[in-house]
């Protein structure tokens, strides 16, 4: 479990976290959502002892993350945007150094199983700086889980990545949390991603916690005046159907606005009365549209 209780961090005249305070919760996968400067990576480095705060505590399982950096740093597994490779040396080569870094037992076992998890088998004998983004960001996926961290902290994850690179660094966050149990707090600015992998979400604006919760939960606090577009069949059409006026209507689709989330059953049990509905979505729930709304509701605070 991490806990992080009212961390601030001053660069020089630069104010970067301001009384952060959140609880990543054991065996989770938390997003970390914000726009480029808002303090993101800079919260990382604080949570995996590479950099003191200026005021405030992390604990990491229950040890300091200050004053037991190198005990945090050995149940953390860290990428960032900078893979921290050696790109003279061979992918493979760059496993057997760090493996031996972390004086790491039974290391070529190991490492042949990232190596073949990450779909490297084919360029691991060849030079780093050979390797498109892609592969440099999957053998720096490899490096961090060279010591079976029980924490993981991925900045920017899939930056660089094809659509199949992406889809795999999803797959094997997935995997990790659910075979391994581990504890992974992400951080993207590509949503879409996220929600295919988190549990829970932390939104940073300007060094700040500005919301956080489940993604239930903040649709509920942020979207309580829902769209529902709905597909269906009404031959007597769809202004004599139900109480509510379609917004936008054609020949078999119209999206409703509704005051309330309650509104949702009354409006689908109307139309079931009156045709056939094929399917029926809330609009403007996805990641993206909460984002959104969240920034421009404290845009005004």
């Amino acid at each position: 479990m991490i806990e992080v209780r009212n961390i601030s961090k001053q660069f020089k005249v630069h104010q970067a976290l301001h009384d952060v305070s959140f609880t990543v919760k054991q065996g989770s996968v938390t997003g970390l959502i914000g726009p480029n400067g808002s303090g993101k990576t800079t919260l990382i480095r604080i949570m995996n002892g590479v950099l003191g705060a200026s005021g405030g505590q992390v604990t990491i399982n229950g040890l300091d993350a200050a004053r037991e950096a190198e005990k945090v740093l050995a149940m953390c597994g860290t990428l960032t945007e900078q893979s921290g490779l050696y790109e003279n040396m061979s992918g493979r080569d760059n496993l057997t150094f760090f493996a031996d870094v972390f004086g790491l037992k039974h290391a070529k076992k190991r490492i042949d199983k990232l190596v073949t998890l990450f779909e490297l088998q084919d360029y691991q004998h060849r030079k780093v700086g050979t390797y498109s983004t892609g592969m440099k960001k999957r053998l720096g996926l490899a490096r961090v889980l060279l010591h079976r961290p029980s924490i993981l902290f991925l900045d920017e994850p899939t930056n660089g990545l094809d659509p199949d690179g992406i889809q795999m660094v999803l797959r094997i966050i997935r995997q990790l949390n659910k075979e391994e149990k581990m504890t992974i707090l992400v951080s993207s600015h590509v949503l879409s991603q996220l929600s295919a992998v988190c549990d829970h979400y932390i939104f940073m604006e300007k060094g700040r916690i500005v919301e956080e919760g489940t993604e239930q939960e903040i649709v509920s606090r942020y979207l309580s005046t829902p769209k529902l577009e709905v597909e269906a069949d009404m031959p007597e059409g769809w202004h004599t159907a139900t109480d509510f006026t379609p917004e936008i209507i054609s020949a078999h689709q119209a999206v409703f606005q509704l005051t309330s989330r309650e509104d949702i059953s009354l409006l689908l049990r109307q139309l079931t009365e009156h045709g056939q509905v094929y399917q029926a979505r809330i609009t403007g729930s996805d990641l993206e549209s909460i984002y959104f709304a969240i920034r421009e509701a404290h845009h005004h605070e």
